[in-house]
């Protein structure tokens, strides 16, 4: 079953799928089956070496939501004090709207923070292998990292666009990490063979007029043949 989808363009679809925290409906159940139509599509993402060392787990047991909700607003009370946390990331640029944009996403953050453990469904991606471990001869870090991450990542995002052209909002999140042992025995994910990535809150958005967001001209990221 096909299940039916907003009138977006692509170009729409790209620039519109935000982390979305706030305007996720706590209340609305999501079907089992729209989230692996959704990851039906996450699995055609291309993998290193045409790998396709991927597990999802998805979570929507009322307990271990809260289970896991709990973890991550402790971990969240950690983060937010960090130099690199949202709140304090670009808090002195002299680019008001930039400034502005994190603020609001502080806000939206916060609201996640709180209430991660109540969303209807959660998305655990893994990935076979860890980047945390002994190397192989002959490798840095980067190179052994970068395979892993791009081998995973690509899917995920495949399954945030997917879900946003349902009406189904998500975000990127992994301050989770900080608990991954225990939320691998609580999921009974194998630890040391299986990397969890990412914790993706997945509900109903209230609402479907998502716009693209601020960002500073192109010109301030962009180099062409030279940094």
């Amino acid at each position: 079953m096909s299940h039916p989808q907003l009138d977006l363009t692509l170009d729409q679809l790209l620039s519109t799928t935000r982390a979305v925290r706030k305007r996720l409906d706590l209340d609305r159940e999501v079907p089992l089956d729209v989230l692996k139509e959704c990851l039906e599509l996450a699995v055609q993402a291309p993998t290193g070496s045409n790998s396709q060392g991927w597990q999802f787990v998805l979570v929507t047991d009322k307990e271990k939501k809260a289970r896991i909700g709990e973890y991550y607003r402790q971990a969240y009370e950690v983060y937010r004090t960090m130099p690199a946390a949202i709140h304090n990331l670009h808090k002195d640029s002299p680019d008001t709207k930039l400034v502005d944009s994190q603020s609001r996403s502080a806000s939206s953050a916060d609201f996640l923070g709180e209430n991660m453990g109540r969303v209807p469904a959660m998305l655990i991606p893994c990935i076979t292998g860890r980047t945390d471990g002994p190397l192989p001869p002959g490798l840095s870090p980067v190179v052994a990292q970068a395979p892993t991450f791009g081998s995973i990542i690509p899917a995920v995002w495949s399954f945030m666009l997917a879900a946003r052209a349902r009406g189904i909002g998500t975000a990127w999140s992994t301050l989770h990490l900080m608990h991954e042992k225990e939320v691998a025995v609580l999921l009974g994910i194998p630890y040391e063979q299986v990397m969890q990535v990412a914790l993706i809150p997945i509900g109903y958005t209230k609402g479907t007029d998502f716009k693209p967001a601020y960002r500073p001209p192109l010109e301030t990221v962009l180099h062409v043949n030279a940094w």
